[in-house]
């Protein structure tokens, strides 16, 4: 939450820009694909950097940005919606942490002028395994919801793997998926089953992945695995490394297209509110003490100041449980409601439209975690 940003020369496309692009293909597979190439895109920062660890975040703590991108990717399969190419569109972002124990934060993703959004419950389980960390899903974390308002309010459900956490001993993070995803959308009736390949032991990481478009029944279908799939189903398939290139076949041919290359592709910049106009839980001012000591390397001090803050959590929600106080989220309906897809407030309304709209003042609340 306190990362540096990039410099302005990493402005390439990004994730954001391929997002906002998943509407435009009229074709059905073709809005499925567009999906998929958001999909190898969105943890672009771990492709590019190294894995680092968060800030425990505060029950309450709020973080609100917008990404400014270009209009530059052409739908991948047939005609589609007309789009003023290489115009500016915004990407409006909101999370909340919702839930301290489980750990849960809520997020919502806008893009207003391309009719996209896209939410989920953010909570992964971790566990030490010798020499790594195996991070899966938690119970609340069904995945990313994205919804395309322009086609009927089409909704792709895609579906986290699990990921390995290694080179710790040797100073050296680094994130290996071995496992097994989907990508789903009732209406138009189109999955995909993605196949995240493990190395041998001595093997070099090669990041492979497999998988296979189909058309299924969302009431019948319990396929989990490629091979699985009766091939008069099949409308493409995919391969390649996820670090790198992705590519994929069309049935009935043996040419490979790109989807994706990751190699030019960097993230861009957030742009915040300024720190002025931040509420104390707002991520970059509750943490800016810690942040900047981290960068000043005064490291005893950073500790000091972070414990200090976790420990006025600690006291505020033993107030709370004397008084019988239940603690509510502030933007989003319920803390772990409704099932994998937060619903905004109001105020989460609000500050949404305020993000579009360059207007970031919000009235300070006393309900907050710390």
């Amino acid at each position: 939450m306190a990362e540096k940003a990039p410099d302005d020369g990493s402005k390439i496309k990004t994730l954001l820009s391929i997002l906002r692009n998943i509407g435009d293909s009229d074709d059905p597979l073709g809005r499925m694909l567009a999906v998929l190439r958001f999909w190898f895109t969105k943890d672009l920062k771990y492709v590019k950097g190294k894995p680092c660890k968060p800030y425990n975040s505060s029950l309450g703590e709020f973080f609100r940005c917008n990404w400014v991108v270009e209009d530059m990717a052409p739908p991948i399969l047939g005609p589609g919606t007309e789009s003023a190419m290489n115009q500016p569109v915004t990407v409006s972002y909101i999370t909340e942490q919702t839930s301290h124990h489980p750990p849960v934060s809520a997020f919502y993703v806008d893009c207003p002028a391309k009719g996209i959004t896209a939410r989920g419950f953010d909570q992964l389980s971790a566990k030490f395994t010798g020499t790594s960390i195996r991070v899966t899903p938690g119970a609340h974390n069904l995945g990313i919801f994205v919804t395309v308002h322009s086609r009927e309010n089409e909704e792709y459900q895609l579906t986290h793997p699990a990921a390995q956490l290694g080179g710790l001993l040797r100073g050296s993070p680094s994130v290996t998926v071995a496992d097994t995803c989907f990508v789903t959308c009732p209406q138009t009736r189109t999955k995909v089953i993605l196949h995240y390949l493990e190395e041998g032991w001595l093997a070099r990481t090669q990041n492979k992945v497999l998988g296979v478009i189909y058309k299924y029944d969302p009431d019948t279908d319990k396929r989990t695995r490629i091979k699985d799939v009766p091939e008069k189903d099949v409308l493409g398939t995919l391969e390649g490394c996820w670090h790198r290139q992705v590519y994929f076949t069309l049935a009935g041919s043996t040419e490979p297209h790109l989807l994706v290359d990751l190699d030019p592709l960097f993230p861009i910049p957030k742009s915040v509110p300024p720190e002025s106009e931040q509420l104390p839980n707002e991520s970059r001012r509750f943490w800016h003490s810690v942040t900047e000591a981290i960068l000043e390397k005064r490291f005893a001090q950073a500790t000091k100041l972070k414990q200090e803050l976790e420990e006025r959590q600690r006291e505020r929600a033993a107030a709370r449980k004397a008084q019988n106080d239940e603690w509510k989220p502030r933007f989003f309906t319920g803390a772990v409601t409704p099932l994998g897809k937060p619903e905004l407030t109001t105020d989460g309304k609000e500050a949404l439209r305020g993000l579009h709209d360059g207007k970031y003042r919000l009235q300070e609340t006393t309900a907050i975690g710390a």
